[in-house]
């Protein structure tokens, strides 16, 4: 309660200031916006909370330069560190544009008195959607055997139907699920639909578990498990989770499926375990390095399926994450921020 009195007394100190100086127009500088809306969305609402200025992206050398006179800052990927942070003698508030908070200092503006707000729970169906979208290209192998047809495969077929590949059901097939927050929730409901057998692992639970939802130690989940799905934060714990040890203790052809932080997973370990046949395939929609590097190993892995970082970037979720960005402005310029993440 003490941070919580301190924080919000600073913040009221910033607008007396502000309106004291006779300047009553906040700046807002929005320093990579494409992402979250390429021109299908608006912005148009910032210009209600004072003079925004809106750029796409914004390079390393870029960044201090248009952020120098905000008064609020909103970034998504772009990286706003100590040394920037003391540069901004206007700085009050930073928005994010997204879940995770690690891309600026947040332990830093703390100390300053400013506040972060990011987007909670704005992408739970819409990971979940591609968690189960990965299981059914296990399953299925429907881009493979679309372009076999249009490549004129049963056109040429002597018999009315043929597949490329093994196919199975998932119905009676075991999903581990590591992480069991909204998303792992969301993913254990779908999976149940199918008719699989859902097993969990997570470091806390709250009482409202599904009835159908087995928990247990991790080392359980990776032994019974025909696909793991990652849905953990990034934290020193999780941090290169996925290495030789863990995927050793995985099913023999089991697939592996990642839509939460890059770095949970050694990549050179995760190809290895693909190209030799211990794993049968994986599914990710991160990497350690967002664009990734020519070299990573995982883009000529076998049976390695990835999306570029996709998950959150239906249409109505993107909606759902600008209204929520909108509400964490209006909250703060109300002087009641809400979602800060380092109060």
């Amino acid at each position: 309660m003490e941070n919580c009195n301190s924080l919000c007394y600073n913040i009221f100190k910033h607008f007396e200031n502000l309106f004291t100086d006779g300047d009553i127009t906040m700046k807002i500088v929005m320093l990579d916006g494409y992402t979250t809306n390429p021109g299908d969305l608006s912005w148009d609402f910032l210009n209600q909370f004072g003079e925004a200025t809106i750029y796409d992206r914004t390079p390393k050398d870029k960044i201090l330069e248009r952020s120098r006179q905000a008064d609020i800052l909103i970034t998504n990927k772009t990286p706003i560190t100590r040394e920037i942070i003391d540069e901004l003698p206007n700085l009050k508030f930073i928005a994010l544009l997204s879940t995770g908070y690690n891309i600026v200092d947040y332990v830093y503006l703390k100390e300053k008195g400013i506040p972060v707000s990011n987007i909670p729970s704005y992408s739970t169906q819409a990971v979940a959607q591609l968690v189960m979208a990965f299981l059914l290209e296990f399953a299925v192998h429907v881009g493979q055997h679309s372009d076999s047809v249009h490549a004129g495969d049963w056109t040429n077929s002597v018999d009315f139907c043929y597949w490329k590949t093994p196919l199975f059901e998932l119905s009676g097939k075991t999903l581990g699920i590591f992480g069991f927050g909204r998303i792992g929730k969301a993913v254990a409901e779908c999976a149940h639909a199918f008719g699989m057998n859902v097993v969990a692992c997570t470091p806390r639970l709250h009482g409202n578990e599904p009835d159908y939802v087995r928990f247990t130690s991790l080392d359980e989940l990776l032994s019974v498990s025909d696909a793991v799905t990652l849905h953990c934060p990034l934290t020193p714990e999780t941090e290169g989770l996925v290495n030789e040890e863990f995927i050793a203790k995985m099913k023999d052809g089991a697939y592996l499926i990642n839509t939460s932080r890059g770095t949970v997973v050694c990549e050179d370990a995760l190809a290895s375990a693909l190209n030799s046949g211990k794993l049968a395939g994986a599914g990710l929609d991160v990497l350690s390095t967002e664009p990734p590097k020519a070299e990573n190993p995982l883009l000529t892995a076998k049976n390695c399926f990835i999306t570029p970082h996709i998950a959150w970037a239906a249409f109505e979720t993107r909606e759902r994450l600008i209204s929520i960005f909108r509400s964490n402005i209006e909250a703060f310029v109300n002087g009641k921020p809400q979602n800060v993440v380092n109060a």
